[in-house]
């Protein structure tokens, strides 16, 4: 078994599933960590390192692609982006506790460079997002919770 694989396609799906690409992180996590083959706490660090800079990807693009909100090309519905920015702007840059969240945590993370978040604190309350539920759903999967 090469663990480079088993690590890199671990950290791509959590990656791409932190954008807006579709995909499934927790399960690619919760199915490894069933395995009992690999340290659970490398998993959950490399899955945390993916989602983390996926995120920081949508945050980059929010830098840049607002300006492209209605074309119609443009990769959030404007109705998604609305209802991230009301969120952003109610509740700061703590809105992005939620960024863990399906549906509305990745448009939070792009809203987030749309209104121009500080990069050192978008990582830090991000990553305290992700890896907490990674580290949740590690426990619900070794029976530690």
């Amino acid at each position: 078994m090469d663990l480079l694989a088993i690590y890199g396609g671990l950290f791509a799906i959590a990656f791409a599933a932190a954008t807006i690409l579709p995909a499934q992180s927790e399960a690619a996590l919760a199915g490894l960590l069933a395995t009992d083959s690999f340290s659970p706490a490398m998993l959950v660090v490399v899955a945390s390192l993916g989602n983390v800079l996926g995120s920081v990807v949508n945050w980059g693009l929010g830098r840049g692609i607002e300006r492209f909100r209605d074309r119609p090309w443009f990769p959030l519905r404007p109705a998604t982006l609305n209802r991230a920015t009301n969120w952003y702007h109610r509740y700061g840059r703590w809105s992005l506790l939620l960024s863990w969240m399906p549906i509305v945590g990745d448009p939070l993370t792009v809203v987030a460079g749309v209104l121009r978040e500080p990069l050192w604190s978008f990582v830090a309350i991000v990553a305290v997002a992700k890896v907490s539920r990674y580290l949740v759903v590690a426990g619900a999967v070794l029976g530690l919770t």
